[in-house]
């Protein structure tokens, strides 16, 4: 009895060790499955500066290592930084994680470095209402993209003395041909001569320079079309020209390798594809895929946030009016150091974005004036000009894709205008209310007569009492003006009623 409970135990005890082992390799062969139908989105919202490349590059290295199956990179950017834009493409390159790159939601833009980005991608997608291109690099300081292409100087000029070409069966005559055999033998001498190089005019040192960084651009984008198999002619097109295409025309032009609507439609539409990676070939498989979105960290969002062109500027302007202010007021401490603050962080953000240096001169000379008028009011010129110059400076500060918005212009510039209409209402106001001390300072004021006798007496004004006289006798509480002042004598006169009430004000003694 005791031998077969024992067994029966025994027996109960194994099936549930058997169970458990099942469940367990269950569990594991799940999560086994289930790590490679895991992918990343993340995110480039704003330009491509340092704490963006820093956060995609680190991101796309940490799927790479983990065996996630996509990364989707999904960009609305008007470009960037170039050093910044070859770390993202060099994480890219490297990955065995395939990356896509998606230009989305609807009515986003990805612009010059943009480009770069989705021609490095082993997916390029875009979202329909979006663009792409503008690629033309801008050197940070510089004055961006020349108006005429410095090649375009040394090729021949057409000749506008040579006939036209007239059409077949048309125009031709017996002197025509004549001089056609007449110049025959000429031509035949003069063939080596045409074989020679010709001679072009060299570049100067600006051209020279623009022409090696588009070259160098222009090969760089046609290395990643070609590794890529996308359209290679196009992008040099967009690096020279700067040209820009919508969705639909980038698909026809094999600049993208789809379309899709969200990142839904991108995954179904990718399951089964078969792109290279770093380490080979990988098929993709994003049915019922989990996708987790990584954001960037605290510190690498506000380095973006400040690095975005109207925040630069806002933070210029609250820098140009905090020092203002505390040279104003010398020891108010707040406005100084907001306003040193505010420089600190603004200078930061011209250090990673791309401007121009004499919008940014224009803005100081704007600054110098606004100061001036603080300091010694011209009555609104040296403001008026100040504030017309800044804002200027501040439109025209970064290239065309980085343009900072009018609205942010407007405000920064009627802030300003505030400030300085306060200073001119109390310079006016100080000029305005006359002599503060002295004799003139009592002249037309008003005061209540104390103690009278004949054309003589004591008067109380503004809380003094002085000796008055006057053209006629006065009683106690009448009211009187000061008409001038003989030495420490005032001259008086009584002061006319208060309208019809006047009558009924108490008298002052």
């Amino acid at each position: 009895m005791r031998s077969g409970l024992y067994r029966l135990k025994r027996i109960g005890f194994l099936t549930i060790l058997f169970a458990l082992g099942a469940v367990l390799f269950q569990l594991s062969a799940s999560a086994q499955n289930g790590g490679g139908k895991e992918g990343v989105i993340l995110t480039l919202n704003g330009p491509v500066t340092p704490p963006s490349a820093q956060y995609l590059a680190r991101e796309i290295k940490a799927a790479s290592d983990t065996g996630k199956e996509i990364v989707v990179i999904e960009i609305d950017t008007p470009g960037g930084l170039v050093a910044s834009t070859k770390t993202i493409i060099q994480a890219i390159l490297a990955s065995e994680t395939p990356v896509a790159s998606f230009v989305a939601p609807q009515g986003a833009r990805s612009a010059s470095a943009g480009l770069y980005i989705m021609y490095a991608s082993h997916i390029s997608a875009m979202a329909p209402a979006t663009n792409t291109g503008a690629a033309t690099p801008v050197e940070v300081g510089g004055g961006g993209p020349p108006r005429e292409n410095p090649f375009e100087r040394n090729r021949p000029a057409p000749q506008d003395d040579a006939p036209e070409t007239a059409p077949e069966g048309e125009g031709e005559t017996a002197e025509s041909d004549a001089a056609a055999e007449e110049t025959a033998p000429a031509q035949a001498d003069s063939q080596p001569q045409e074989t020679a190089p010709r001679e072009t005019a060299p570049l100067s040192s600006n051209d020279a320079l623009r022409a090696k960084v588009i070259n160098d651009a222009v090969a760089y984008i046609r290395s990643l079309a070609e590794a890529r198999g996308r359209n290679a002619d196009w992008a040099e097109s967009a690096v020279r020209d700067a040209v820009s295409v919508t969705a639909n025309e980038a698909l026809e032009l094999n600049v993208i390798d789809l379309i899709a609507d969200d990142v839904d439609d991108l995954m179904t539409q990718l399951n089964g594809r078969t792109v290279k990676v770093a380490s080979g070939e990988k098929t993709l498989d994003t049915e019922n895929i989990r996708l987790e979105r990584v954001e960037a960290t605290l510190v690498e969002r506000i380095l973006t946030f400040i690095a975005d062109p109207n925040v630069a500027v806002i933070l210029m302007s609250l820098a140009t009016t905090g020092i203002i202010i505390e040279m104003w007021n010398p020891g108010s401490i707040f406005p100084g150091a907001l306003g040193v603050t505010c420089l600190v962080l603004g200078l930061y953000s011209f250090q990673v974005l791309p401007f121009n240096w004499l919008p940014l001169a224009l803005m100081g000379i704007g600054a110098v004036l606004i100061v001036l008028e603080a300091y010694s009011p011209t009555f609104g010129v040296a403001g008026l000009a100040g504030l017309g110059l800044f804002g200027v400076g501040m439109y025209f500060l970064f290239p065309e894709t980085l343009r900072v918005s009018p609205v942010v212009i407007g405000t920064a510039l009627a802030t300003a205008g505030a400030l300085l209409a306060l200073v001119l209402v109390a310079f006016i106001g100080s000029r305005s209310h006359g002599p503060m001390i002295g004799a003139d300072a009592i002249r037309r004021r008003e005061g209540v007569v104390d103690e009278w006798n004949g054309n003589e007496g004591w008067v109380i004004i503004e809380g003094e009492r002085w000796r008055a006289r006057a053209d006629k006798p006065m009683k106690p509480g009448d009211r009187i003006r000061v008409v001038d002042v003989d030495g420490l004598v005032v001259v008086v006169k009584q002061a006319k009623a208060g309208g019809i009430l006047g009558n009924f004000a108490p008298s002052e003694t």
